[in-house]
């Protein structure tokens, strides 16, 4: 599924945003070499201070699986100020309707190989969807992107071919880099598609995902906080935390919206064991 992040919900989503700077870390900075700044496991560049939209991709337990970033290039953008060198000397391209494409990675780790809905290509592809799309949708006609030789290669097997490219290839890290052009017509999306498999919207609803990071984050807290207890105590120790905080979030919700996706944790965290424990622990609350 994917979740767009800018400016107007970064702040809602500032957890995801961290996962994908690590992942950018772990690509960019250890696998490519590349010469990009890593602190406390992320990657974050002056460009990310541009509020940038991301187009990221999440598996079904919202972790962040790949990511690509999008800058307008009316302002400062990479193939400017960064990757001039491929231009040979001509002008950085600049349009309303252009945007440019960076940082597209994929968690390799995390994802299966083969054609699956949790392999390496189906991800990939429904990133290059959602990326189009979303820019479609925001008045975009074409989108630069600066890649190296491998994603090159992936974009022409995806049926995503570059129809065309700018400048010449230079040297990049363990690799190098060259830039490359796409237009987003229905024609290449409906290529990505076909090619992957993908059927339906491939957005997630906001609300939904910070439902499920939000109950991801409270049995993690939850079975954080039972392991550091002593043993004798650590039979109460998760439920009286998930209790805790799953009454804190309905108290919370000011909105529809927010009890809806406050009942929807309380129901993810509150199975069939814990809704036993839970029970008897109101039980012997009321005693």
């Amino acid at each position: 599924m994917i979740l767009v992040i800018d400016a107007l919900n970064a702040d809602r989503f500032a957890d995801v945003l961290d996962d994908m700077y690590r992942l950018r870390a772990r690509v960019f900075g250890e696998r490519l070499g590349w010469d990009v700044t890593i602190t406390d496991g992320k990657e974050i560049d002056d460009f990310d201070a541009l509020d940038p939209a991301y187009v990221v991709g999440l598996d079904d337990e919202g972790n962040v699986v790949a990511c690509v970033r999008a800058l307008q290039t009316t302002g400062p953008h990479m193939l400017a100020d960064v990757f001039s060198a491929i231009l040979d000397g001509e002008p950085p391209m600049r349009s309303a309707t252009l945007w440019e494409s960076t940082r597209f990675c994929v968690d390799t780790d995390r994802l299966d190989r083969g054609n699956g809905r949790n392999s390496i290509s189906y991800a990939t592809c429904e990133l290059m969807v959602g990326s189009l799309e979303y820019a479609q949708e925001s008045g975009i006609t074409d989108i630069v992107t600066v890649i190296d030789p491998v994603m090159d290669r992936v974009l022409k097997r995806s049926d995503n071919a570059p129809y065309g490219y700018v400048g010449s290839r230079k040297p990049m890290g363990k690799v190098s880099a060259l830039a490359a052009l796409l237009d987003c017509s229905d024609e290449r999306i409906a290529r990505v598609r076909a090619f992957a498999g993908i059927e339906g919207d491939v957005f997630a609803d906001e609300a939904e995902v910070r439902a499920l990071l939000d109950a991801r984050a409270a049995r993690e807290a939850a079975a954080a906080a039972s392991a550091a207890m002593p043993e004798p105590c650590q039979a109460d120790i998760g439920p009286r935390e998930v209790l805790e905080y799953c009454t804190d979030q309905i108290r919370a919700a000011n909105t529809v919206e927010e009890l809806e996706a406050a009942m929807r944790i309380t129901r993810e965290l509150m199975g069939s064991d814990s809704q036993n424990a839970l029970g008897r622990l109101l039980e012997r609350q009321m005693h």
